[in-house]
């Protein structure tokens, strides 16, 4: 086994009470590197066809990159994945904080959940220890109290926490894995999967140091390099880390990359309300950062007056401004930011959690329900009050319109019926993330494609169309057309380089802006473990690792039927902002993709494809 790996996984099977350790195989080292390579091999030998994703037979994977609990930047990042009960895809999340490390420490590279105790229980991890506890008492409660409790009765105030909080437990379809202070591992529902198991937390510590690297002083140059990369980066310099991320919300809003009123509108004049310098003068605002993060994006808030005086917590960060605020119709901050405070809480998704609610607001005003449907909630564009009820509604599936949209917004339409499905804005069943698609094409391809349904960060390919960066290791040598279909066959390996982050175990947010190159990355893994990889090899082996997961949901029953966006950003053009007038061919972005990446006209790899990649 190379270096920094433990080259272990600790099997906890929740039925019998039981755990065991088994050994990684040298091969998944080799050819899926860690993180979200090792959990896409390990649903796809293990876990059978057609599970149903609530049931004890679905698995719960935690994972590790070799690049946790090292010196490299912003390498605290846990992987989690299972089959999603929200979409049937694989599902993937990864979250911030420092659970991952702790596993590392404790002796593991990855964790994983077999069936479903009996009762409520967590676990608790102590280095080669693991015993189950009654979480009786713990159901029901806040993620933040559960973090607490558990730590004061284990005795162990240095245990990391992964838990999920009302909505888990109710098996809201998109209920969240919370970490360490509001840190959530949030698409794709593997807060109900948790929930099914009966599983409310499970605590890790771990004595041991960090693994050593294979040459310390080529790491440590390596190192440093990223971080001189990272600081030579215009926007993560003077913005990220200056205003977190609440600030993309303004260069991103003048792009018409920001949907408003259930995507009815691509731009809006609210930044003057929710933007990031409203957002820093409005709250109470402190910089927080997960493990060895140079960037510190983390915002703790207060909000300093109004009904909701003295309240307090993480975020909201960008996407919960946008899916709370612009989404629907809210310039309201604090209403958009006691919302965030309910779903870090209760566990539940802020992505999703928009969405669903800017799909029923749009059925309000079309007329498809009524106050009588909503239980008395008056769902009108900007009610940040209604809002607030509803998603603690949704959180707690209190009456039946919540517990209906506790099921997301695609079930939700299909109950409902009518014209209701044409307004839910998803591919694959999962909600699109507030990141606009008919602005960047390459962005529109990013939530098309995606093995885990609408997908805004793999790739964000706003970054290179829209905000028109340039990078060689993409193949993007001059400035791009964001309004056009043709030429986008560099979002193949901008998708390679955004999975390479996923398998090594550090954040998105140190490459989101091209900010550490792929050379950077494979020169820290090479160094760090003694495997000689270059940046070609890196995406070589995330394209493995995506060719196995399209695998696996075309096992599932997934085709091209099942990469299109919905019909609005294809007959409706954009009525206002840089797109104005513009909408989206899908098919001729999903012909030339499918080429690009080696698969049939249906989204199938081809024979030729897979005896590439070793598939």
């Amino acid at each position: 086994m190379y270096n920094c790996y433990n080259g272990k996984i600790l099997n906890v099977n929740l039925t019998e009470k039981k755990y065991w350790v088994e050994q990684i195989p040298d091969e998944w080292v080799l050819n899926y590197i860690g993180g979200e390579g090792f959990g896409a091999k390990y649903l796809s030998l293990n876990l059978p066809e057609n599970v149903d994703p609530l049931s004890e037979d679905n698995k719960l994977l935690f994972i590790c990159g070799p690049l946790t609990d090292t010196k490299a930047p912003s390498c605290g990042r846990t992987v989690v994945m299972f089959k999603s009960p929200l979409t049937g895809t694989i599902g993937a999340a990864n979250a911030g904080g420092a659970w991952a490390p702790q596993l590392k420490r404790a002796g593991y590279d990855m964790l994983v959940i077999h069936g479903r105790a009996e009762s409520p229980t967590y676990i608790f991890i102590n280095d080669d220890e693991v015993t189950f506890h009654c979480a009786e008492k713990l159901w029901g409660k806040s993620t933040g109290h559960t973090e607490e409790a558990i730590r004061k009765e284990t005795g162990n105030p240095k245990a990391e926490v992964a838990c999920i909080g009302a909505s888990g437990e109710r098996l809201v379809r998109y209920a969240a894995v919370m970490m360490g202070n509001d840190h959530a591992a949030g698409r794709g529902g593997g807060g109900a999967v948790m929930g099914s198991k009966n599983l409310k937390a499970v605590a890790v510590y771990g004595s041991a140091d960090r693994l050593p690297v294979h040459d310390p002083e080529r790491f440590d140059a390596a190192v440093k390099k990223a971080i001189q990369e990272l600081f030579a980066e215009a926007f993560v310099r003077d913005e990220l880390m200056k205003y977190g991320t609440p600030s993309f919300f303004d260069s991103m809003n003048a792009l018409g990359l920001v949907p408003a009123y259930n995507w009815q509108r691509t731009t809006t004049d609210f930044d003057k309300e929710i933007g990031y310098e409203a957002y820093h003068r409005k709250l109470e605002v402190k910089q927080d950062r997960c493990y060895n993060c140079p960037i510190g994006c983390v915002r703790r808030t207060r909000i300093p007056e109004g009904k909701y005086k003295g309240l307090s917590g993480t975020g909201p960060e960008y996407e919960t401004v946008a899916a709370f605020g612009q989404k629907l119709g809210n310039t309201d901050l604090y209403s958009i930011t006691v919302a965030n405070y309910i779903s870090n809480d209760a566990g539940l998704d802020v992505i999703s959690a928009g969405q669903v609610i800017a799909t029923a607001m749009e059925w309000y005003e079309k007329g498809i329900i009524d106050a009588t449907t909503t239980e008395g909630l008056e769902l009108t564009w900007g009610n940040g009050d209604a809002i607030v009820e509803l998603v603690e509604r949704i959180a707690l599936r209190k009456g039946a319109f919540a517990t209906l949209l506790g099921e997301g917004s695609l079930r939700a339409a299909k109950e409902i019926g009518g014209d209701a499905e044409k307004y839910v804005m998803h591919v694959k069943g999962l909600e699109m993330a507030a990141d606009g698609v008919r602005a960047s094409k390459g962005e529109a391809l990013s939530h098309m494609i995606s093995p885990r349904g609408a997908d805004h960060l793999r790739p964000y390919g706003a970054i290179i169309d829209a905000f028109g960066y340039l990078e060689e290791e993409v193949g993007v040598f001059e400035h791009v057309d964001p309004l056009s279909e043709e030429n986008k066959a560099w979002v193949k390996p901008l998708e390679e380089y955004f999975m390479a982050t996923n398998l090594l175990g550090v954040c998105l947010f140190t490459s989101i802006t091209l900010a550490i190159k792929a050379k950077t990355w494979a020169e820290l893994f090479s160094s760090a473990t003694g495997m000689e990889c270059s940046y070609k090899d890196l995406f070589k082996i995330s394209e493995r690792v995506l060719n196995q997961e399209r695998l696996f949901n075309v096992r599932e029953g997934f085709t091209r039927k099942d990469d299109y966006l919905p019909e609005r950003f294809s007959k409706e053009p954009a009525p206002d902002g840089p797109a104005k007038g513009c909408v989206v061919n899908q098919d001729r972005l999903l012909d030339l993709i499918y080429e690009a990446k080696g698969w049939d006209s249906q989204g199938i790899p081809t024979r030729q494809k897979l005896d590439e990649l070793g598939l």
